[in-house]
């Protein structure tokens, strides 16, 4: 195998950046349990944009995105629960509401993670990370 070929995996692994884009992945995972590490995520990935390799840079824009669009939708999903309350219907149609709703953005998110991550350790970028699923990447439950 010629030298330059072997060295890769090694080069990528040290790819400025990378480090960054792995923490990032665990605030945002960390999330499930304190709220505050996904907004601190979103920062620090905000700041490191554009300072990074290319195929990183990928999967910074796509936990900006991830958290950008996880804000806007729990912002939508909490302003309806908040409507069904208003309109008077019965309380365990709001909580039904809520809790599947909020599971469904939990899971989005996971899965979200869950994909860079596996793209991330794999020294691969995220294909599509403007996606508003999961970045072009075919999930299935297959192994």
């Amino acid at each position: 195998m010629p030298a330059h070929l072997a060295d890769a995996p090694a080069t990528l692994q040290k790819s400025p950046g990378r480090g960054t884009a792995l923490i990032v992945y665990g605030l945002f995972l960390g999330s499930v349990m304190a709220v505050i590490t996904a907004p601190l995520g979103a920062v620090i990935a905000h700041r490191r944009r554009g300072r990074v390799a290319g195929w990183i840079d990928s999967h910074l824009r796509f936990q900006i995105r991830t958290f950008w669009l996880g804000a806007a939708g729990g912002a939508l999903g909490l302003g309806a629960w908040q409507l069904l309350g208003w309109l008077g219907l019965p309380a365990a149609v709001s909580w039904s509401y809520g809790y599947l709703f909020f599971t469904a953005c939990l899971a989005w998110m996971v899965g979200r993670c869950g994909v860079g991550l596996h793209r991330l350790l794999a020294n691969r970028p995220i294909a599509h990370p403007e996606s508003l699923a999961f970045g072009g990447a075919a999930v299935t439950l297959e192994g």
